[in-house]
């Protein structure tokens, strides 16, 4: 396995539906522990909410939020490109890339930290607020240590023009040239 020798950074240039769900599920996940440590322990089951939507959106790409946005005039950088019922958004699934990988990592673990909440100590709201306070800086900068993690661990990316998918197609948001040698794309 190669091990990657620089950084994982998605575009900023502008605001689309993924970057936006991170942004705002970020914030949910702050609001919602912060309810928990000031408030009612019970507020945590928002972070458990939150958590379980991503992890529905990494297995089955339907993104509630996702397609709010979408009728709000975002566009997606990840979206699926089959044509759907009513135009909805969803994740694209053909593959485990890099993005999805995060939907799924973020979604167990914010889950596991919001049930230990509630079974074991209050302490572990630093972890989910942790969480929230890193999807907000991913949003704002582009910047995540778990998406550096994961393409160190070989995960390949689809919204880092740096590293490009080895085996992408025409279809593909990034490229229009076929790395794969399938004469169909080229």
């Amino acid at each position: 396995m190669a091990i990657a020798s620089s950084l994982y950074i998605v575009p900023t240039h502008r605001w689309y539906i993924e970057r936006t769900v991170w942004l705002i599920a970020g914030a949910v996940l702050l609001i919602s522990t912060l309810l928990a440590v000031f408030v009612n322990p019970l507020w945590i089951l928002g972070v458990t909410g939150t958590g379980l939507v991503s992890i529905n959106v990494a297995f089955t790409g339907f993104c509630p939020l996702g397609n709010v946005l979408r009728l709000l005039g975002f566009q997606p950088m990840l979206g699926d490109k089959k044509p759907r019922r009513w135009n909805l958004y969803f994740l694209q699934t053909d593959k485990w890339y890099l993005e999805r990988r995060i939907y799924v990592t973020v979604g167990v673990n914010i889950c596991l930290g919001s049930l230990l909440v509630l079974a074991y100590s209050p302490w572990w709201t630093l972890f989910t607020g942790f969480v929230g306070a890193a999807m907000i800086w991913f949003a704002a900068t582009g910047y995540c240590v778990l998406a550096n993690i994961l393409l160190w661990l070989g995960s390949e990316p689809r919204l880092n023009p740096d590293h490009p998918p080895s085996a992408r197609c025409a279809e593909c948001n990034l490229s229009s040239v076929c790395l794969n040698g399938d004469a169909k794309h080229a």
